[in-house]
């Protein structure tokens, strides 16, 4: 008997970008990162691609891509929001499935994955048929290659999207093993129950179609994958790996496979350092040659099914109802609110459903530009892939039924995003937690809010009044006098936009920051023109007219804009849709005069003639830059008192040393002007590419007077930071610099001798080990041995800082 192990993990966040800007805006319950997408990359899909194989002492013995070695799928919109924000990790993970087809006979550790996370049992035929082809599409153009298998969303399932799958060419998929009804051997007759989990998860099964078309189907080990996620498994990696090694029986003949499934945030955001765990999960198994490690289809190539399985249809990995936490008030929820109901589910789902059809509706006015709306549907991943102008001509010399006028393109595109938001509407997270005041009830009714906004501009149709009407039937938990129509009204509407909405940003933001002649904010190209910044004191008054197009839709509209900003947050200005009203130019330039003579009033008072309103302001702004105008101010303003708490500091140091000698603790005034002032200096000995090695030993001895009295995160990630810019200097420099880099960075470790600083040393341990196996090492240890005394110092040097980094060095 040969043993396998496979582990596979499911990577994947909801789309959380904001539907009508394409891009994630801020999230404070993500702090300190800007959105949750960020600080799951960040402790998960980050240390995933280079995670610590660590000995027993706590020492760095290797970094490995974990990718490189298990199963696993990324959600198509998650690789999306990658490729654009960490470009670096996407391509890690772009890579380790080319060098995992080394490690495994040519099969890839990638699965393609059902496009935006919809409960595909739950969906219409042709939206089952767009995600499949959307996610394999989305595959080939990632990873390069055909997929072999398909992770299926919550692995829901039925007989429908398995046979979409076996026609699509995809040979398997994981599912949970309640998901298997009964198995009987290939040829034979006789069925055996397994129900209730039951199955044999060692093994892979085929799954006869209605169509007579095949698949075969891998049941995960259910209480092994159980214990990684909730059962505090990944505190040892050597007892994932023994946990994962008992699963085998001795006593059967035939080669087995033990496999596992859980999220892949798992290993680092849902436990931190299992990422480590995983490591050396992997490290430990090989290296005692506990069993061969492998993926789906190297195993599925070299063992063809045995046995045949029927399924449960409309099952799924985290309902035990089946697919009811999707569509029903089925028990099933976080556990975190007991007593709370979820008949909002239900109502959900209706309101979903319903607009789906009515949106279908609107959509057959497609057929008036294409020959085939719901083919042109299933092609528009080519155009979402790569948003060109060339590619979406290819796109539409393959579908249009004539050359389209301009008009007639933006509504095709209109209508087809429209399509696009009517299936992100339908992502799983929205149902899967408890409430619909929860932000991912709230991100799917902003992709119906945005579906139901073009169906508008498109068909004149008012869909909005039915659709918040159903929700009406939807009572929230968290506030129980809120329905789902009311958070409608206050989370969702509040974020739609159009064109003027974009200007207005444009207007008010360009009076604190320069923009060039030609711009983007957000997925809208901007060009100014006209453009006028006038300053009197503090005042400010901008004047012009800018053209906004949307880069999805190609819809455009010049806005003609007057905004006066009277200090700090206080704003006053309007701004409309220009169609060359000459009269535009006169109120300028009377608004102008205005200005210049002082007349703050007379402004704001022709702004109003002319803009029928005068209340652009902060809430104009997109949020980013709602945050970004508030720390301006508040950079300002920190600035001016900045004076005043270092007098507080230096007039009252000898009462506070006084209290501080004899034990007395300090009162929280004088705590938070220390802790004020030592940030300061400290983020001001940083400054530039090296540092102030005087101010930095002088404001190291503050910090440890006041140890144990004041917060010390903001001194963990100054120095943190420091330490990656001079690790990432150290990467890319070469000759005279490294000696005095190696200096500096040692330097600066040994100022914080006797503190115990929580340093995030991620980065630059994976520049340092980086640069150890690009045999620069090795190079400078032959140099000292030729007797060269600068080399001698600098190989020790080096080794003192990968001792500093908690590397094994020799």
């Amino acid at each position: 008997m040969n043993r396998y192990i496979c582990i596979h993990g499911h990577f994947y966040q909801p789309p959380r970008e904001n539907p009508w800007l394409e891009e994630v805006e801020l999230q404070d319950s993500a702090h300190p990162y800007h959105d949750w997408n960020e600080r799951i990359n960040a402790e998960c899909y980050t240390h995933n691609a280079a995670s610590r194989i660590i000995e027993g002492d706590g020492r760095i013995l290797n970094i490995v891509n974990n990718y490189a070695r298990i199963s696993f799928n990324f959600g198509p919109t998650l690789l999306s929001w990658l490729e654009k924000h960490d470009p670096g990790i996407y391509h890690h993970i772009l890579d380790a499935d080319g060098a995992s087809r080394q490690y495994f006979s040519g099969h890839g550790s990638a699965l393609a994955q059902a496009y935006n996370h919809l409960i595909m049992p739950l969906a219409n035929g042709r939206d089952k048929r767009t995600q499949v082809l959307w996610g394999l599409r989305d595959f080939e153009y990632r990873f390069g290659r055909k997929a072999e298998g398909m992770w299926l969303p919550e692995t829901a399932v039925d007989l429908e999207t398995l046979e979409i799958l076996a026609e699509q060419g995809i040979l398997f998929t994981i599912l949970a093993p309640r998901q298997a009804r009964r198995v009987r051997p290939i040829g034979g007759k006789t069925w055996r129950d397994v129900s209730g989990g039951q199955i044999d998860p060692k093994h892979p099964y085929l799954c006869r179609l209605p169509s007579g078309k095949v698949i075969t189907l891998f049941f995960y080990d259910g209480p092994i994958s159980q214990g990684i996620a909730f059962e505090g498994l990944l505190k040892s990696g050597e007892a994932f790996a023994d946990r994962l090694v008992g699963a085998f029986v001795d006593k059967e003949d035939e080669d087995q496979l033990v496999h596992i499934a859980t999220d892949g945030e798992t290993y680092g955001h849902h436990h931190r350092w299992g990422d480590m765990a995983l490591a050396y999960c992997l490290h430990h198994i090989e290296s005692h040659d506990l069993a061969k490690i492998t993926v789906y289809g190297e195993y599925l190539d070299l063992h063809p099914p045995k046995q045949e399985v029927e399924i449960f249809e409309n099952s799924s990995w985290s309902c035990v109802h089946g697919v009811e936490r999707w569509k029903a008030d089925c028990g099933c929820c976080s556990g975190m609110n007991p007593g709370w109901q979820q008949e909002w589910r239900v109502v959900l789902r209706e309101a979903m459903d319903w607009l789906r059809d009515q949106l279908a509706a609107i959509y057959a006015a497609a057929g008036e530009y294409v020959r085939e709306p719901w083919a042109a549907r299933d092609d528009y991943i080519e155009v979402l892939l790569q948003r060109t102008p060339e590619n979406l001509e290819n796109f539409l010399g393959r579908h249009q039924l004539r050359e389209l006028t301009e008009d007639e393109r933006h509504r095709l595109l209109m209508l087809l995003e429209m399509q696009r938001h009517a299936m992100l509407m339908y992502t799983s997270c929205g149902w899967f937690f408890d409430d619909i005041s929860g932000i991912e009830a709230i991100q799917v009714m902003r992709y119906a809010a945005r579906a139901i906004q073009l169906a508008g501009s498109i068909s004149g149709s008012d869909l909005e009044s039915a659709y918040t009407d159903i929700l009406k039937k939807a009572q929230s938990n968290a506030v129980p006098s809120r329905n789902g129509a009311q958070i409608y009204a206050d989370l969702v509407k509040p974020v739609a936009l159009d064109l003027l909405r974009v200007g207005a940003h444009y207007a008010i933001s360009s009076l604190l920051k320069k923009y060039p002649e030609r711009f983007k904010i957000y997925c809208y190209n901007a060009a100014s023109s006209d453009y006028q910044l006038l300053e009197l004191g503090t005042q400010k008054l901008a004047l012009g007219q800018v053209h906004i197009q949307s880069a999805i839709t190609l819809e455009a509209a010049d806005v003609s804009f007057a905004v006066l900003h009277m200090g700090e947050h206080n704003f006053i200005g309007g701004g409309k849709l220009y169609r060359g009203n000459e009269s535009r130019d006169l109120f300028h330039r009377q608004i102008r005069e205005e200005f210049l003579k002082g007349d703050m009033a007379g402004v704001a008072t022709l702004i109003d003639q002319y803009y029928q309103t005068h209340d652009f302001g902060l809430w104009h702004l997109f949020r980013d830059e709602q945050r970004n105008v508030m720390e301006r101010i508040l950079d300002q303003t920190m600035r001016q008192i900045e004076p005043d708490f270092r007098n507080l500091y230096d007039t009252h140091l000898p009462l506070m040393l006084a209290m501080h000698n004899l034990r007395i603790p300090l009162p929280n005034v004088f705590l938070a002007t220390v802790e004020f002032i030592l940030n300061k200096d400290l983020a001001r000995v940083f400054q530039g590419q090296g540092y102030d090695a005087e101010g930095l030993y002088k404001t190291m001895a503050e910090y440890r007077r006041w140890w144990g009295q004041i917060d010390t995160a903001r001194l963990a990630f100054l120095v943190s930071r420091k330490i990656d810019d001079l690790m990432a200097q150290l990467g890319h420099s070469e000759g005279e610099e490294m000696p005095e880099l190696l200096a500096e960075i040692e330097d600066l470790f040994d100022a914080l001798n006797g503190l115990e600083v929580d340093l995030d040393l991620w980065k630059a341990q994976n520049i340092y080990f980086y640069l150890v196996n690009n045999h620069l090492l090795s190079t400078m240890k032959a140099r000292a041995d030729r007797g060269e005394a600068q080399a001698a110092e600098w190989v020790e040097r080096f080794l003192r800082i990968g001792d500093r980094l908690s590397f094994k060095v020799a």
